[in-house]
């Protein structure tokens, strides 16, 4: 019987590391905006709520050991409760990805969704369904989820997630019908319609490309080879001036420097004085919003 038992615990364990869901997703919901005279048990409802479907969700039909989940994180400020179920919110994604034989995370996406509003009713389970809009929070969410999942794929494996942008652009498709913000390309042109479309438009391949060699080619080869990964990085630099050539200000490149800034100064701060040259007119051309951070590459 306890050799029974045992093996059954071994099977269970193996299952649950062959069945890892594909997402490690901290959520916070802050509501601090809006407490006072409000039930705040509902804000924590919520955020158990939002834990729950981004984790325990299986994404996609890949096998993920617990230890290979992507690791990100979602935070929603609630600025507004419209209602008993009604809230107006932002949203912050962000996610990171290991670096090949180290300890360190190098950060992969960075974007606020400003234009986020949506109904919960507190204890509700969150539902979605891939083929139709049922809900625009769970919507919402399903998005990011695939928009992660997709960049960590492209760091891997040049244009490795497409599949999962394809998913998040039939989420948008599905929500073009609805009254929410955000979904729609004449409302403005760093939305999430705009995200998806021009991630999958084949003019931005360079940009897919870009992401396998910042991370793969870069990132976890500078372990190894420092001057030959950061040359793989300034490489990628490059490709992103095309991208940045375009069309001025993409939304994509914004939710790649938003996360990169700092990693960037710190790569190239250290380089050899022609590379610090060429990365520091790249940047300060393709992500001038940043310049003052930059300019620290130089010192």
């Amino acid at each position: 019987m306890k050799q029974f038992i045992y093996i059954a615990i071994i099977l269970l364990n193996a299952l649950t590391v062959v069945n890892a869901q594909e997402l490690n997703c901290s959520v916070e919901v802050n509501a601090t905006q809006v407490q006072s005279g409000t039930n705040v048990t509902v804000y924590d409802n919520l955020q158990k709520a939002i834990y729950q479907f981004m984790n325990n969700r299986k994404w996609t039909n890949d096998i993920f050991q617990n230890d290979e989940r992507i690791e990100c994180s979602i935070l929603i400020n609630i600025t507004k409760q419209e209602s008993q179920n009604q809230f107006t919110a932002t949203l912050q994604i962000q996610s990171r990805r290991p670096v090949y034989n180290t300890s360190y995370y190098s950060p992969v996406i960075s974007f606020k969704d400003d234009n986020f509003s949506f109904t919960y009713n507190e204890f509700e389970r969150l539902e979605f369904n891939m083929n139709t809009f049922t809900s625009n929070l769970t919507s919402v969410l399903a998005f990011y989820a695939y928009l992660v999942i997709g960049y960590d794929y492209d760091t891997f494996s040049e244009k490795g997630g497409i599949e999962y942008f394809e998913k998040a652009q039939t989420i948008v498709n599905n929500a073009q019908s609805s009254s929410f913000p955000g979904w729609k390309s004449t409302e403005s042109d760093d939305n999430r319609y705009w995200i998806v479309s021009i991630l999958l438009n084949g003019a931005y391949d360079d940009y897919h490309t870009a992401l396998y060699k910042y991370h793969r080619l870069g990132m976890d080869i500078m372990q190894q080879d420092i001057e030959k990964g950061r040359k793989e990085i300034l490489e990628s630099l490059k490709l992103l001036e095309k991208v940045h050539q375009r069309k001025y200000n993409n939304v994509i490149l914004r939710i790649f420097f938003n996360a990169k800034v700092n990693e960037l100064v710190e790569i190239f701060k250290k380089a050899p004085a022609d590379e610090k040259k060429e990365a520091y007119q790249i940047l300060t051309k393709i992500n001038a919003t940043n310049s003052n951070q930059y300019n620290k590459i130089l010192k």
